[in-house]
């Protein structure tokens, strides 16, 4: 009473933990800590149950608030108790412990895997090797007159055997335990001399075995009902019983052959599967591999005899081992993870069509017609057997020319017509965005830049207009003038007055110039901006605008052009550009300049 109220009290304290941990007063590793310090203190039979509470949390230790961190803990507590447990006395709780570890580390894990397929070859069967201390076909006269004692649970009065019908002696018992020595170790069956043995022993056991079959089905009814003790638990054995005594029961008892039939399997398919870790001489030759077949279908047709339900058992084997080859196909690969990443490009496909489409629907009949479900659209969908293509003709370009599209605009614009500006087609919204749509494909002017600031969309067609009669062919540009130009009149008259001065068009700088200066300048366009007498708030907005000392420089020029109008000449920016120390790059304008006068 008092051991259960301390079991009862730990799983409490694990509770309590969980809500500490929860609530961030305690590290994620004090439950494990916690869990490992009561199975070691506890007997076995108590960390049954404790660990029974540990089996029914697995959801919980593979979170993420604990698997990182408990992880190593629980496969260190899980090894510790693995090595207090005798795999024979306590078989139930090492398969309980080790389920647990394949439930909480996922599939992928390598620590668990035999990768390099070593073979446990301390599993060594024990047997009676000397045949003058073997007792088989001696006649034991004073035991049957005196009684065999007969142990608790094994044979009543009533239960005795039959006696045995397979002749047995010491060859077949010896032969029988040495194969256990092939099974232990499969790497034997290579070598030539070996392989002989091998084939010798397993002839005459497998010889027995169909010689001699289990027909009484009552019998092994009876033998199944003594594989469950008084409390109802399963009996098994880690070890073989290799007594001379027990050869005539265990060759009768249908889980026996099974046993010896399963292991058969289990070595052909190592022998015949491509194992990564095999040397180069494990191979065999083509005799070993016709006998290794034919012994198959021997060994699943005794499977298949062996009563109870021989063919549910041996076809359940052949799934398992079906399995196993998957299996040892990944390790041979290195043990790739399991779950894919889909990558960005790859989407869903969509599903394929029950039924073919005919090829005349498809464009692939003798007209290679595509019919669409009507006659117009059929007609249209086949004018051209490219749709692309069709698309890209002459006849498909419906985009007019900025002459056609701005003449009206151009004329309207004429103060010789006496257009009022509300009755102008730049101030129609639609004529305005179709405008800007048309100036983005065919006007270079709708990508440069400018600091001149437009309240409407209609003055910016306006300044667009003006700028366009210039350069459209036809059209007498000198009647249209913007209020830019009204406004420099006088500066314009003054220097038409004058003979001896080039005129205006010559002295203005281009944008050709502009570019040029911008180059030369870089990152220095600061210095000649203060030449210039821009305002700070100007240079703000031009580093704002463009990341690029080129453009930064570019459009600095823009903004004295735009502010000084008629007196953006050629001169004024050759005196800015001496005067900010640029005499190279003004020396270099002035040359440029004077050529172009000589031509």
């Amino acid at each position: 009473t008092t051991l259960d109220q301390a079991l009862r009290g730990v799983l409490g304290d694990q509770i309590v933990t969980f809500s500490c941990l929860h609530a961030g007063i305690c590290s994620a590793t004090t439950p494990f800590l916690l869990l490992g310090d009561v199975l070691d203190c506890l007997p076995l039979d108590q960390c049954d149950r404790i660990f029974s509470f540990v089996e029914e949390n697995v959801s919980t230790w593979k979170s993420n608030s604990f698997y990182t961190a408990g992880k190593n803990y629980l496969l260190r507590m899980c090894n510790d108790l693995l090595r207090r447990l005798s795999k024979s006395q306590n078989t139930v709780f090492c398969g309980r412990i080790q389920l647990f570890l394949a439930r909480l580390f996922p599939l992928s894990e390598k620590s668990g895997l035999n990768l390099q397929s070593q073979f446990n070859l301390d599993n060594i069967t024990v047997f009676n090797k000397n045949e003058q201390e073997s007792t088989l076909g001696q006649k034991h006269i004073e035991e049957k007159e005196d009684g065999m004692e007969v142990e608790e649970g094994e044979m009543g009065e009533e239960d005795t055997p039959a006696p045995c019908s397979i002749p047995i002696d010491y060859n077949l018992y010896r032969k029988f335990w040495t194969l256990q020595d092939y099974f232990r170790n499969p790497v034997q069956c290579y070598d030539k001399f070996s392989w002989m043995t091998f084939l010798k022993y397993s002839d005459e056991t497998l010889a027995v075995f169909k010689s001699y079959k289990l027909d009484d089905m009552q019998a092994s009814k009876r033998k199944l009902e003594e594989l469950r003790t008084s409390g109802g638990e399963h009996v098994y054995f880690a070890k073989f019983l290799t007594s001379e005594k027990l050869m005539d029961l265990q060759l009768s008892d249908s889980n026996f052959r099974r046993h010896i039939l399963l292991q058969y399997l289990i070595l052909f398919q190592y022998l015949k599967g491509q194992v990564k870790f095999k040397s180069s001489s494990c191979v065999l030759n083509d005799d070993q591999t016709t006998w290794i077949e034919e012994t198959t279908k021997l060994v699943y047709q005794l499977l298949r005899e062996i009563p109870p339900d021989g063919d549910k058992f041996a076809t359940m084997v052949e799934h398992i081992l079906n399995t196993e080859e998957n299996w040892n196909a990944w390790k041979n690969e290195g043990c790739p993870s399991f779950v894919k990443e889909r990558t960005i490009d790859d989407k869903p496909k969509r599903p394929t069509r029950k039924r073919q489409a005919p090829e005349d629907f498809l464009g692939k009949g003798p007209d290679r017609k595509i019919f669409m479900g009507n006659d117009e659209l059929t007609r249209l969908w086949n004018l051209n057997q490219d749709n692309m293509e069709a698309c890209k003709s002459d006849s498909r370009s419906f985009m007019p020319s900025l002459d056609e599209f701005f003449a009206e605009a151009i004329e309207q614009a004429d103060p010789a017509n006496m257009v009022e500006d509300e009755y102008k087609a730049v101030r129609n919204s639609n004529y305005g965005w179709r405008a800007l749509r048309l100036l983005s494909r065919r006007s270079p002017h709708f990508f440069q830049p400018t600091n001149q600031k437009f309240k409407s969309l209609a003055d910016y067609l306006d300044s667009m207009v003006s700028k366009l009669a210039k350069e459209l062919p036809d059209i007498p540009s000198e009647e249209i003038k913007t209020g830019e130009e009204d406004d420099d009149d006088n500066g314009d008259n003054l220097l038409k007055e004058s003979n001896d001065s080039p005129s205006m068009q010559s002295k203005l700088v281009t944008n050709q110039q502009m570019d040029d200066v911008a180059v030369k300048l870089g990152a220095q366009w600061k210095t000649l901006a203060e030449q210039l007498e821009m305002k700070a708030a100007d240079l703000r907005e031009i580093e704002t605008d463009s990341e690029e000392v080129d453009m930064q420089a570019k459009l600095l020029l823009v903004a004295w052009q735009d502010r000084e109008g008629a007196q953006a000449t050629v001169e004024n920016l050759v005196t800015a550009l001496n005067a900010a120390g640029f005499s190279q790059i003004a020396d270099s304008l002035s040359e440029n300049i004077a050529i172009i006068h000589l031509i």
